[in-house]
């Protein structure tokens, strides 16, 4: 027996669209029927080439610096102005400086810089996010899917990168805080925490003979994820068979972290 995990006549929103996971969200949400905007910030060649794979008439990137909470405004403004409504928000853009840098020599640029982006960012696309879910008309008993991409290290830290982590920790307790907020409005909230994916982010890492194989002895599984393993559980917690979770740290990391 088949098991479709429809999306038919749902409208998506993916930041951080054009490479990595965000991409291989694209990909899944649009072969599952959904019409989907995606953001990038500079990788236009690669958007607008995963755009028309998906189909231009149904699958539209948006150039969008998102590194304050106006810009989720202008984002979600663009998707209802191309598609007529939002169904489904799905907050995957962020950064992650790869060099190892001690709290006591952080520059407070970086600080600033990485919070405003994978916080600050979020945030803005929540709220209005949420704000267009709740002033249209509804579609069926859901009112909207919201789902934010943290990470392990928002759960069990990282060191020498405080920055990302205290971000991805932000984004878990903001999805356990709009969970309870929206479950009144039917307004799904949950989290996927990745763990080491093999994307343009990561590659250096991995590809360090020394690092990549610390990396590796970490994950019970033995290996990275790719960035479909990740998409998968996204698309899940948007469809009806996800119907009575919310609130939920959907774990996908090969075993790395073995709690919610």
């Amino acid at each position: 027996m088949s098991i479709p995990l429809s999306l038919s006549g749902k409208v998506a929103l993916i930041s951080g669209g054009s490479r990595g996971i965000g991409a291989a969200c694209v990909r899944m949400f649009a072969a599952a029927g959904a019409q989907v905007v995606f953001s990038y910030r500079s990788a236009r060649a690669q958007a607008e080439a995963l755009a028309k794979e998906c189909g231009a008439d149904r699958c539209v990137p948006v150039a969008c610096d998102l590194n304050n909470p106006e810009a989720g405004r202008e984002l979600v403004a663009e998707t209802v102005r191309h598609f007529g409504r939002l169904d489904i928000l799905i907050a995957n853009h962020g950064v992650w400086p790869a060099e190892d840098v001690p709290i006591d020599r952080m520059p407070d640029a970086q600080w600033r810089s990485t919070l405003s982006i994978n916080l600050d960012g979020v945030f803005g696309l929540a709220k209005h996010g949420i704000a267009q879910m709740k002033a249209q008309p509804r579609k069926g008993a859901v009112a909207g899917h919201i789902v934010l991409i943290s990470s392990t290290s928002g759960q069990r830290g990282e060191a020498f990168h405080c920055d990302y982590s205290a971000s991805k920790g932000a984004l878990i307790s903001m999805t356990k805080s709009l969970a309870t907020e929206l479950a009144s409005a039917a307004i799904y909230v949950n989290c996927v925490a990745p763990g080491w994916v093999d994307t343009d982010m990561s590659a250096a890492a991995l590809a360090d003979a020394k690092t990549g194989d610390t990396i590796r002895r970490t994950i019970p599984l033995g290996r990275v994820g790719t960035p479909e393993e990740i998409a998968a559980p996204v698309l899940f917690l948007c469809t009806d068979y996800a119907g009575f979770i919310t609130g939920e740290v959907f774990n996908v990391n090969g075993g790395a972290v073995l709690v919610g």
